[in-house]
Protein backbone atom coordinates (compact mmCIF):
# COMPACT_ATOMS: atom_id res chain seq x y z
CA UNK A 1 0.00 0.00 0.00
CA UNK A 2 1.30 3.35 -1.41
CA UNK A 3 1.50 5.99 1.70
CA UNK A 4 -0.53 8.89 1.38
CA UNK A 5 1.53 12.42 0.89
CA UNK A 6 -0.20 14.07 -1.57
CA UNK A 7 -0.50 17.55 0.24
CA UNK A 8 2.72 17.36 2.30
CA UNK A 9 3.96 20.07 0.79
CA UNK A 10 1.36 22.31 2.18
CA UNK A 11 -0.07 23.50 -1.16
CA UNK A 12 -3.21 23.24 -3.21
CA UNK A 13 -3.20 23.81 -6.87
CA UNK A 14 -6.60 22.54 -7.43
CA UNK A 15 -9.72 21.18 -5.95
CA UNK A 16 -9.75 17.31 -4.82
CA UNK A 17 -10.60 14.79 -7.35
CA UNK A 18 -10.09 11.48 -8.04
CA UNK A 19 -7.22 11.27 -10.47
CA UNK A 20 -4.46 8.84 -11.11
CA UNK A 21 -2.53 10.27 -7.69
CA UNK A 22 -5.15 10.01 -5.80
CA UNK A 23 -6.30 6.70 -6.93
CA UNK A 24 -2.61 5.46 -6.29
CA UNK A 25 -2.69 6.14 -2.57
CA UNK A 26 -6.48 6.12 -1.69
CA UNK A 27 -6.24 2.93 0.59
CA UNK A 28 -4.01 4.49 2.80
CA UNK A 29 -5.83 8.13 2.82
CA UNK A 30 -9.17 5.75 3.81
CA UNK A 31 -7.52 3.91 6.49
CA UNK A 32 -5.87 7.08 8.13
CA UNK A 33 -8.83 9.48 6.80
CA UNK A 34 -12.02 7.68 8.05
CA UNK A 35 -12.54 6.66 11.70
CA UNK A 36 -13.70 3.00 11.95
CA UNK A 37 -13.77 2.64 8.24
CA UNK A 38 -13.08 -1.48 7.98
CA UNK A 39 -15.60 -1.46 11.72
CA UNK A 40 -18.31 -0.08 9.20
CA UNK A 41 -17.60 -3.07 6.58
CA UNK A 42 -17.46 -5.54 9.11
CA UNK A 43 -20.79 -4.03 10.71
CA UNK A 44 -22.47 -4.09 6.78
CA UNK A 45 -21.04 -7.54 6.69
CA UNK A 46 -23.57 -8.80 9.36
CA UNK A 47 -26.25 -6.28 8.94
CA UNK A 48 -26.35 -7.95 5.05
CA UNK A 49 -26.40 -11.58 6.53
CA UNK A 50 -29.10 -10.79 8.80
CA UNK A 51 -31.04 -8.96 6.39
CA UNK A 52 -30.65 -10.64 2.63
CA UNK A 53 -31.21 -14.03 1.60
CA UNK A 54 -28.14 -15.75 -0.21
CA UNK A 55 -27.84 -15.31 -3.51
CA UNK A 56 -28.33 -11.86 -3.73
CA UNK A 57 -26.45 -8.84 -5.81
CA UNK A 58 -25.11 -6.32 -3.78
CA UNK A 59 -23.97 -2.65 -5.94
CA UNK A 60 -21.12 -0.48 -4.39
CA UNK A 61 -21.72 2.96 -5.70
CA UNK A 62 -18.79 5.18 -6.22
CA UNK A 63 -16.44 1.74 -5.01
CA UNK A 64 -13.57 3.84 -5.43
CA UNK A 65 -10.42 0.98 -5.47
CA UNK A 66 -12.71 -1.53 -3.96
CA UNK A 67 -11.76 -1.79 -1.03
CA UNK A 68 -15.37 -2.68 0.18
CA UNK A 69 -16.41 -5.19 -1.86
CA UNK A 70 -13.14 -7.12 -1.75
CA UNK A 71 -13.66 -7.49 2.21
CA UNK A 72 -17.09 -8.26 1.82
CA UNK A 73 -16.53 -10.93 -0.22
CA UNK A 74 -13.93 -12.49 2.20
CA UNK A 75 -16.60 -11.93 4.76
CA UNK A 76 -19.60 -13.69 3.31
CA UNK A 77 -18.25 -16.52 1.05
CA UNK A 78 -20.94 -18.37 2.18
CA UNK A 79 -23.87 -16.87 0.57
CA UNK A 80 -22.82 -16.85 -2.90
CA UNK A 81 -23.70 -13.45 -3.39
CA UNK A 82 -22.62 -11.68 -6.63
CA UNK A 83 -21.08 -8.01 -5.96
CA UNK A 84 -20.65 -4.60 -8.75
CA UNK A 85 -18.93 -2.03 -8.31
CA UNK A 86 -20.05 1.17 -10.02
CA UNK A 87 -17.40 3.90 -10.36
CA UNK A 88 -16.98 6.84 -12.86
CA UNK A 89 -13.10 7.47 -12.77
CA UNK A 90 -11.22 5.31 -14.67
CA UNK A 91 -8.69 5.49 -12.38
CA UNK A 92 -10.15 4.21 -9.39
CA UNK A 93 -11.35 1.12 -11.48
CA UNK A 94 -8.21 0.17 -12.67
CA UNK A 95 -7.08 -0.05 -9.21
CA UNK A 96 -10.28 -1.98 -8.46
CA UNK A 97 -9.90 -4.40 -11.31
CA UNK A 98 -5.85 -5.24 -10.39
CA UNK A 99 -6.72 -5.84 -6.63
CA UNK A 100 -9.66 -8.19 -7.94
CA UNK A 101 -7.66 -10.59 -10.25
CA UNK A 102 -5.10 -11.41 -6.60
CA UNK A 103 -8.07 -11.15 -4.67
CA UNK A 104 -11.42 -12.64 -5.96
CA UNK A 105 -12.94 -13.64 -9.03
CA UNK A 106 -16.91 -12.69 -8.33
CA UNK A 107 -16.60 -9.11 -7.77
CA UNK A 108 -17.56 -6.67 -10.97
CA UNK A 109 -16.48 -3.30 -11.49
CA UNK A 110 -18.48 -0.74 -14.40
CA UNK A 111 -17.93 2.63 -15.28
CA UNK A 112 -20.69 4.44 -14.57
CA UNK A 113 -22.05 8.33 -13.40
CA UNK A 114 -24.27 7.22 -10.39
CA UNK A 115 -25.92 10.66 -10.71
CA UNK A 116 -27.61 9.69 -14.20
CA UNK A 117 -30.90 9.65 -14.54
CA UNK A 118 -30.99 6.52 -15.46
CA UNK A 119 -29.38 4.50 -12.66
CA UNK A 120 -31.89 2.71 -11.71
CA UNK A 121 -31.60 0.83 -14.72
CA UNK A 122 -28.31 0.10 -14.43
CA UNK A 123 -29.16 -1.52 -10.93
CA UNK A 124 -31.84 -3.64 -12.12
CA UNK A 125 -32.27 -7.08 -9.44
CA UNK A 126 -29.93 -4.84 -6.40
CA UNK A 127 -30.59 -6.45 -3.50
CA UNK A 128 -28.20 -4.12 -1.15
CA UNK A 129 -26.90 -0.87 -2.45
CA UNK A 130 -23.63 0.34 -0.60
CA UNK A 131 -23.24 4.27 -0.91
CA UNK A 132 -19.63 4.94 1.64
CA UNK A 133 -18.84 8.02 1.84
CA UNK A 134 -19.73 9.07 -2.11
CA UNK A 135 -23.35 11.08 -1.79
CA UNK A 136 -21.52 13.75 0.56
CA UNK A 137 -19.76 14.56 -3.20
CA UNK A 138 -22.85 14.63 -5.16
CA UNK A 139 -24.41 18.15 -5.27
CA UNK A 140 -27.08 18.97 -2.47
CA UNK A 141 -29.79 19.85 -4.55
CA UNK A 142 -29.49 16.32 -6.79
CA UNK A 143 -29.41 14.35 -3.49
CA UNK A 144 -33.01 13.28 -3.04
CA UNK A 145 -33.37 12.45 -6.63
CA UNK A 146 -30.50 10.63 -6.45
CA UNK A 147 -31.79 8.35 -3.16
CA UNK A 148 -35.53 8.27 -4.84
CA UNK A 149 -33.59 6.18 -7.63
CA UNK A 150 -31.66 4.14 -4.86
CA UNK A 151 -35.21 3.24 -3.33
CA UNK A 152 -36.52 2.75 -6.85
CA UNK A 153 -33.79 0.05 -8.15
CA UNK A 154 -33.84 -2.00 -5.42
CA UNK A 155 -36.08 -5.09 -5.31
CA UNK A 156 -38.52 -5.63 -2.29
CA UNK A 157 -37.41 -5.94 1.31
CA UNK A 158 -33.88 -4.37 -0.65
CA UNK A 159 -31.63 -2.76 2.22
CA UNK A 160 -29.37 0.33 2.00
CA UNK A 161 -26.26 1.29 3.66
CA UNK A 162 -24.75 4.44 3.91
CA UNK A 163 -22.45 6.08 5.32
CA UNK A 164 -21.46 9.95 5.21
CA UNK A 165 -19.07 12.64 7.18
CA UNK A 166 -21.66 14.67 8.75
CA UNK A 167 -22.07 18.35 10.34
CA UNK A 168 -23.85 19.11 13.18
CA UNK A 169 -26.67 21.42 13.97
CA UNK A 170 -24.78 23.18 16.47
CA UNK A 171 -21.80 25.29 15.01
CA UNK A 172 -19.83 25.28 18.27
CA UNK A 173 -20.38 21.66 19.09
CA UNK A 174 -19.84 21.19 15.03
CA UNK A 175 -15.93 23.19 15.64
CA UNK A 176 -15.06 20.74 19.02
CA UNK A 177 -15.94 18.06 16.06
CA UNK A 178 -13.97 18.93 13.88
CA UNK A 179 -10.74 19.44 16.17
CA UNK A 180 -11.53 15.64 17.65
CA UNK A 181 -11.09 14.53 14.42
CA UNK A 182 -8.15 16.55 13.81
CA UNK A 183 -6.31 15.12 16.23
CA UNK A 184 -7.44 11.88 14.86
CA UNK A 185 -5.76 12.63 11.51
CA UNK A 186 -2.35 13.63 13.79
CA UNK A 187 -2.54 10.50 14.98
CA UNK A 188 -2.61 8.68 12.22
CA UNK A 189 0.81 10.75 11.01
CA UNK A 190 -0.58 13.29 8.65
CA UNK A 191 1.36 17.00 9.46
CA UNK A 192 -0.77 19.98 10.47
CA UNK A 193 -0.06 20.87 7.08
CA UNK A 194 -1.14 18.18 5.06
CA UNK A 195 -4.47 18.26 7.65
CA UNK A 196 -5.12 22.30 6.07
CA UNK A 197 -4.51 21.37 2.80
CA UNK A 198 -6.74 18.11 2.20
CA UNK A 199 -9.23 20.51 4.05
CA UNK A 200 -8.89 23.25 1.30
CA UNK A 201 -9.28 21.14 -1.38
CA UNK A 202 -12.22 19.18 -0.50
CA UNK A 203 -14.02 22.71 0.25
CA UNK A 204 -16.93 23.10 -1.79
CA UNK A 205 -16.24 19.69 -2.94
CA UNK A 206 -17.49 17.84 -0.06
CA UNK A 207 -20.46 18.90 1.37
CA UNK A 208 -21.86 17.05 4.27
CA UNK A 209 -25.19 16.82 5.78
CA UNK A 210 -26.27 16.35 9.57
CA UNK A 211 -27.72 13.30 10.59
CA UNK A 212 -31.15 14.27 10.39
CA UNK A 213 -30.97 15.71 6.87
CA UNK A 214 -29.65 12.45 5.90
CA UNK A 215 -32.66 10.38 7.32
CA UNK A 216 -35.05 12.63 6.01
CA UNK A 217 -33.74 12.02 2.70
CA UNK A 218 -33.83 8.41 3.28
CA UNK A 219 -37.52 8.17 4.67
CA UNK A 220 -38.83 10.64 1.68
CA UNK A 221 -37.68 8.61 -1.05
CA UNK A 222 -40.22 5.64 0.79
CA UNK A 223 -37.59 3.43 2.66
CA UNK A 224 -40.20 1.67 5.64
CA UNK A 225 -37.28 1.59 8.11
CA UNK A 226 -34.43 3.89 8.72
CA UNK A 227 -31.79 3.73 11.37
CA UNK A 228 -28.27 5.37 12.52
CA UNK A 229 -26.53 2.21 12.89
CA UNK A 230 -23.06 3.41 13.78
CA UNK A 231 -21.53 7.38 14.56
CA UNK A 232 -18.08 8.41 15.42
CA UNK A 233 -17.86 12.31 16.18
CA UNK A 234 -18.53 13.25 12.04
CA UNK A 235 -19.08 10.30 10.79
CA UNK A 236 -22.09 8.36 10.48
CA UNK A 237 -23.72 5.26 9.19
CA UNK A 238 -27.34 4.61 8.28
CA UNK A 239 -29.50 1.73 7.16
CA UNK A 240 -32.84 1.70 5.13
CA UNK A 241 -34.76 -1.06 4.18
CA UNK A 242 -37.57 -1.32 1.26
CA UNK A 243 -40.93 -3.13 2.01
Amino acid sequence: MISDSLYSSGRVTEDFSFNEQVAEVFDDMLNRSVPFYRTVIKTSAALIRQLVAPGGTVFDLGCSTGSTLLELSRLLPDMNLRFIGLDNAPAMLDKARRKAEMFSKNIEFRQQDITAPYLAEQLDGAHVILCSYTMQFIRPLLRQDFVNRLHAALSSGGLLLLSEKIISENGGMNRKFINIYHEFKREQGYSELEIAAKREALENVLIPFTVEENLRLLRNSGFSSTELYFRWINFASFVALKN
